[in-house]
């Protein structure tokens, strides 16, 4: 089989706590290998499972028979500056786009706070950013070309197969493997950023005003304290205030971290130094403001491994669910050592979007790997269910198809589009059994 490697070698994602051992692994180089690859599985009664950089917390890339990298796929890149687009292949990092796009002078609009994705991977887990004005990245998928499970090539975008295109922007490779991504971008531009640290309450009341009045908004809450770090970014005219290299080696470097690490590993070995280590974290970091290309703003260096859930919520039920959630961690048998990272997210129009119909608040949970975490994160889980939340996919939670059909409007249209485009279920997963049926 072309761009095959014959091979058992196991596969672990980022975080440590998803691996699995296939018995084929892929690399194919071309949309041809790609489509010979698929028919040959199907032929056998196989699966295939495509996988990204494995930054998903999820099993949604685990496979016990045929995995497929796309790092050695070359679909081309092309780059219309007058149009704002560009078309690159699907196992593209983001880290590499976003150097391509800053080349010719173009960015994308808003980015998560990582950059080590895939461009399918980030877009088929829905990844977002922060801001108001801002979807997840897939709003920014202007075309897209897929693979099905009967091994056709699909070009689609709102005027070629935009039904599959609806699906296909955020579809936990359910449909089919992606080759190749068209973006729609925007002239490059400069952030300025304001990180501050302040009270929790003072945050919730300015709300209302804060998330409409800055571009990008985020903050992060420290259990155990009243403390939260709110950074907001916004588009400035010119990089007229960059952060010293020294500043940016000691808060991003040393502290959050390299003590940051040390801190989890001293609170990991005696937890019931956790609160002291949350308070003094919270006073650790100081106030600064800076500028800076928007995508080394945007996203930041995490060296230190964790396990996360995020919950997508409707935005009015944010205080609410951290209200319950300071209770949570209050009430648990073991200590929680990250704090909780809280972003906001515009309406889109995507199928099995988490912001699909609505505005939306997400809430992070996370824990320094090797500590407890499934009582905290199920018992969070519950709070979020109720209160209309839908979980990132890309994020670890125990939600199953019953339960998030009714969370999706467009849930049996994603279904009708999977039926017709892996009728034999070529792509399925455990994990994709449980979510999606």
């Amino acid at each position: 089989m072309a761009g095959t490697a014959l091979s058992t070698a196991g596969w672990s994602n980022w975080a440590g706590n998803q691996r699995a051992t296939a018995t084929t692994v892929l690399h194919p180089t071309t949309l041809d290998e790609v489509v010979e690859a698929v028919r040959a599985t199907a032929a056998v009664g196989g699966t295939i499972r495509a996988v990204g950089s494995g930054h998903s917390f999820t099993a949604v890339a685990v496979t016990d028979d045929r995995r497929m990298e796309l790092t050695r796929l070359d679909t081309g890149v092309r780059v219309d500056t007058g149009r704002r687009l560009v078309t690159v292949p699907a196992g593209m990092t983001l880290h590499t786009l976003n150097d391509l796009l800053a080349a010719h002078g173009l960015a994308l609009p808003n980015l998560g706070d990582i950059d080590a994705q895939t461009v399918a991977g980030a877009i088929s887990t829905g990844t977002h950013g922060t801001g108001a004005a801002y979807g997840c990245l897939s709003t920014f998928v202007e075309a897209l070309t897929l693979v099905t499970g009967t091994g056709e090539v699909l070009r689609c975008s709102a005027d070629e197969n935009p039904d599959v295109l609806a699906a296909a922007r955020v579809s936990l490779g359910a449909l089919g493997v992606l080759t190749e991504v068209t973006l729609r971008c925007v002239d490059a531009f400069v952030l300025r950023a304001h990180e501050r640290p302040a009270p929790l309450t003072d945050v919730l009341a300015e709300l209302p005003d804060l998330v409409p009045g800055h571009d990008h908004v985020e903050f992060y809450w420290f259990p155990y304290t009243d403390r939260v770090q709110v950074k907001t970014n916004d588009r400035v005219p010119s990089d007229d205030r960059p952060l010293p290299r020294w500043r940016g080696w000691l808060d991003d470097d040393l502290l959050a971290n390299t003590v940051f690490a040390g801190a989890c590993r001293l609170g990991r070995a005696v937890p019931a130094l956790a609160p002291t280590i949350s308070a003094v974290s919270a006073r650790a970091l100081t106030e600064r403001v800076y500028t800076g290309r928007s995508d080394a703003v945007f996203c930041t260096p995490r060296r230190v491994r964790f396990v996360e859930m995020e919950y997508g919520l409707p935005r009015d039920a944010l205080p609410e669910a951290l209200d319950a959630l300071r209770r949570i961690v209050d009430r648990l048998p073991f200590k929680v050592l990250f704090p909780v990272e809280v972003r906001f997210t515009a309406a889109d129009d995507i199928w099995l979007s988490h912001g699909q119909g609505r505005e939306s608040a997400y809430i992070a949970v996370h824990q320094y790997v090797g500590t407890p975490y499934e009582p905290y994160f199920r018992a969070f889980e519950r709070v979020a269910t109720e209160l209309g939340g839908r979980p990132h996919w890309g994020k670890l939670h125990w939600r199953d198809a019953e339960s998030l059909a009714s969370a999706y409007p467009h849930w049996q249209d994603f279904q009708r589009v999977r039926d017709h485009l892996d009728p034999n279920r070529l792509f399925k997963t455990p994990h994709l059994t449980q979510i999606l049926g």
